[in-house]
C-alpha cells in the first residue's frame, strides 16, 4: 500500500490540505479565464480538493492520480451536480489519449522524479492554446514532509523550473508565491507556475 492509500482516508481532516487547496484554486482563477466549455486535468488530484473548486468554472475535471484509496474518497464526493472523472494511471508512461483544455496541479510534482519528461508529456497531452497551473513548494530544506518516501524534489528554485518549462515549448512562463504554509519549525513558501501553449 503506498504513503498515500494510507492518509486517504483522513486527508480531507487535514485543515492545510483543505485551506491550501482554496488557496491554490482561487489564485489560479486569477491567472486563468476558465469557461464552461474547458476539460481540464487535475494531475494528482487525490481526493479531489482542488479539483472539485475548479471544477465549478470548467466543463469537466479528469482526475489522474496513481493512489487507488484517495480516488476511491474522491469517487464518494462525486455527485450529479459535480464530478470528477477519476484515472488512476501513470499518465507519463501511459498518457491519457484525449487531448485537454489545460492542467491544474497541486502539490504534486515534488513527488515526480523526471521533470523533463513529465513536461514533455504534458505538453503533447495538451491542445493549442491551453494553459499549465502548477502549485508546489518553493525550495525548502527537506523537512516539510515528516516522511520523504517518494519525494525527489526539496521544492523549485524559480529560475530553473521556468527554464525547463521552457524548453519543453511553454510560453508565458510565470512563477510567484501564494501562499505561506506556516509549521512549528519553519515557514514554507508555495507558488505557482503557469504557462501557455
Amino acid at each position: 500500500m503506498s504513503h498515500f492509500d494510507n492518509r486517504a482516508q483522513n486527508w480531507d481532516k487535514g485543515n492545510t490540505q483543505v485551506a491550501g487547496a482554496k488557496v491554490i484554486a482561487d489564485a489560479i482563477r486569477e491567472k486563468i479565464l476558465l469557461n464552461d466549455t474547458m476539460e481540464i486535468i487535475d494531475f494528482g488530484t487525490g481526493t479531489g480538493l482542488l479539483g472539485f473548486d475548479i471544477a465549478t468554472s470548467v466543463k469537466q475535471i479528469h482526475g489522474v492520480d496513481t493512489s487507488s484509496k484517495m480516488l476511491e474518497k474522491l469517487e464518494e464526493k462525486n455527485s450529479e451536480a459535480l464530478t470528477i472523472i477519476p484515472y488512476k494511471q501513470d499518465i507519463i508512461k501511459e498518457p491519457l489519449e484525449q487531448k485537454f483544455d489545460g492542467l491544474v496541479s497541486s502539490m504534486t510534482l515534488h513527488h515526480i522524479e523526471n521533470l523533463k519528461e513529465f513536461f514533455q508529456t504534458i505538453y503533447t497531452t495538451l491542445k493549442e492554446k491551453s494553459f499549465i497551473a502548477i502549485a508546489d513548494l518553493e525550495r525548502e530544506d527537506g523537512s516539510f514532509h515528516s516522511d520523504n518516501a517518494g519525494v525527489f524534489h526539496y521544492g523549485f528554485e524559480k529560475e530553473s523550473l521556468i527554464q525547463i518549462v521552457k524548453d519543453t515549448g511553454f510560453q508565458n512562463v510565470s512563477f510567484e508565491n501564494i501562499n505561506t504554509i506556516k509549521k512549528p519549525h519553519r515557514d514554507f513558501g508555495v507558488f505557482l507556475l503557469t504557462a501557455t501553449k
